[in-house]
C-alpha cells in the first residue's frame, strides 16, 4: 500500500500540471459548495508549492475542456497480478454549461505481467442543450483469463484458463424526448478470436456449454440495440445527487453477420442521495443491475459475468469473471464523504453482493458479498475528477483498485 501512495505522489502531481498548461484557465482557487472554504485539488497544491500563477483571462473567456492523466504501476484488481497502465480522462462542454452536461472520453491502455493488454476507449458525448447523447465503447484486447464455469457454487481452485483476443465496437445514439428522458438506437458487435485453452481439457468439456466453447473457434456477435435512458446527473465523472436508469435490449442476427441469433437485456439503475444541503460531500450512492440472456445461442464469453457489464466496474473484492451465468443480479451501495472541507481528500465505504443463476434450474441460489473502503484525492475539481484508491475483499480474495473517477 505504501508503494502505491509514493508512486501516486511522484507520478500524479507533475502530470496534473502538465496536462493543464496547454489550455488557458482561470484561477482554480474558487469557492465550492461550502462558500466559507475555498475548494482545492492537486493542481492547486502543485501551484502553491511551486508558486505558479495561472494566466489571467478576460471575464467572458470560459474554459470548456478539462484533462486528467494518470500513469501508474499497481496491483491489477481484476486479475490479481501486477499491471502497468495509464488512465486519461477528458471532460468538455459542447454547449452552454448551464444547459449542457459534461461530455467525457476515457482512454485506459494497460499491460499486465501475465500477457494481458488492452486499448479500451469509452465516451459519452452530450450535444448542445442535451438534445443528443452519443455513447461509445471500443476495445481491443488480448485477454487470457480464468473462468469458473457456470453458476455460483464453483470452488476457487476449480478454474480454467482461456486465451482469446477480443474486439468490441458499441455505439448508441440517444435523442431527448423530454427533459432527462431519452430513446436510443445502437449497434453492438463482439468479435472473439483464437479462443483456446491451456492443458489437455477444453472449454466445452469444462463448462458443459456448447455455444462459443470450441477450441480455436472464432465467434462474432452483431446486433442492433434499443435503449431507454433517464439521467438527471449533471456530471457522470463525479455523479452529483440524482438518478440514472438505462434499459438496453440487444438483438443479434445473422442478417448483420452474427454467427448465432441471440438476444439479451441489461437494466442498470443508480441513485445518489446527498445527506447534507451544503458543505463537504456527504453522499449515499446505490447501484443495481440485472443482466440476462433471453434466448439460447449466446456465446459463452457473451454470457452475463461479474465485472463484464458495460462499464466494467462491478465486483470490487472479486476477480473479474469469477461468476458467470445466463442471468446475473448485482447490488452495491457506497458512502462518500469528504475528509477535508475543501474537498481535496475524501473516503468511501462500500458493500456489494452478486448472484448468477444455476445452469439447470435457472434460479438464483448462491449470493456472494464483498466490501471495502477507499480514499479519494481531488485531481481536477473543474471536471470533478477524483483519483480513486480502493481496497475490496470477499471470502477468498482481496485487491486494490486504482481509477480516475468514481466506480459508479
Amino acid at each position: 500500500m505504501g508503494k502505491v501512495f509514493i508512486a501516486l505522489f511522484f507520478w500524479v502531481i507533475p502530470y496534473a500540471v502538465m496536462a493543464q498548461t496547454p489550455v488557458p484557465a482561470t484561477d482554480t482557487l474558487k469557492a465550492g459548495k461550502d462558500t466559507t472554504v475555498a475548494e482545492r485539488d492537486l493542481i492547486d497544491v502543485f501551484r502553491s508549492a511551486f508558486n505558479i500563477k495561472p494566466r489571467k483571462v478576460s471575464a467572458i473567456e470560459k474554459k470548456k475542456f478539462y484533462f486528467s492523466f494518470l500513469p501508474i504501476s499497481s496491483s491489477d484488481g481484476r486479475s490479481g497480478g501486477r499491471a502497468l497502465f495509464t488512465s486519461t480522462t477528458a471532460g468538455f462542454y459542447l454547449g452552454d454549461q448551464a444547459t449542457t452536461n459534461l461530455s467525457s472520453i476515457v482512454f485506459t491502455p494497460y499491460f499486465n505481467l501475465r500477457g494481458r493488454y488492452g486499448l479500451p476507449i469509452r465516451s459519452s458525448i452530450w450535444l448542445k442543450d442535451n438534445q443528443w447523447n452519443i455513447v461509445g465503447d471500443t476495445r481491443v484486447l488480448v485477454y487470457p483469463q480464468y473462468t469458473w464455469g457456470l453458476g455460483g457454487n464453483m470452488h476457487e481452485r476449480d478454474k480454467f484458463l482461456v486465451n482469446y483476443n477480443y474486439v468490441r465496437f458499441y455505439q448508441t445514439v440517444f435523442k431527448r424526448i423530454k427533459p432527462y428522458f431519452y430513446v436510443g438506437l445502437g449497434y453492438n458487435s463482439d468479435y472473439y478470436t483464437d479462443i483456446e485453452s491451456n492443458g489437455k481439457d477444453n472449454l466445452h468439456s469444462f463448462t458443459g456449454y456448447k455455444y462459443g466453447t470450441t477450441a480455436g473457434e472464432n465467434t462474432f456477435s452483431s446486433g442492433a440495440t434499443l435503449n431507454l435512458l433517464y439521467d438527471t446527473r449533471k456530471n457522470s465523472i463525479d455523479p452529483l445527487p440524482g438518478v440514472y436508469a438505462n434499459v438496453s435490449y440487444r438483438f443479434n442476427t445473422g442478417l448483420l453477420g452474427s454467427n448465432t441469433d441471440w438476444q439479451s437485456l441489461y437494466v442498470d439503475l443508480r441513485k445518489y442521495i446527498s445527506l447534507t444541503s451544503a458543505g463537504p460531500k456527504n453522499v449515499l450512492a446505490f447501484w443495481t443491475y440485472y443482466w440476462t440472456s433471453l434466448t439460447p445461442g449466446t456465446p459463452y464469453l457473451n454470457l452475463p459475468s461479474l465485472g463484464w457489464e458495460p462499464y466494467q466496474r462491478s465486483g470490487r473484492g472479486f476477480k473479474q469473471n469469477r461468476y458467470r451465468g445466463e442471468r446475473l443480479a448485482y447490488f452495491e451501495t457506497e458512502y462518500r464523504r469528504d475528509i477535508t472541507r475543501n474537498g481535496l481528500f475524501g473516503f468511501v465505504l462500500f458493500a456489494n453482493v452478486n448472484s448468477v443463476t444455476e445452469p439447470k434450474t435457472y434460479r438464483f441460489v448462491y449470493w456472494h458479498p464483498a466490501g471495502g473502503t477507499g480514499l479519494r484525492f481531488k485531481f481536477n475539481k473543474k471536471s470533478g475528477t477524483n483519483i480513486s484508491l480502493d481496497y475490496g475483499k470477499s471470502k477468498n480474495y482481496s485487491a486494490i483498485y486504482l481509477n480516475l473517477g468514481e466506480t459508479f
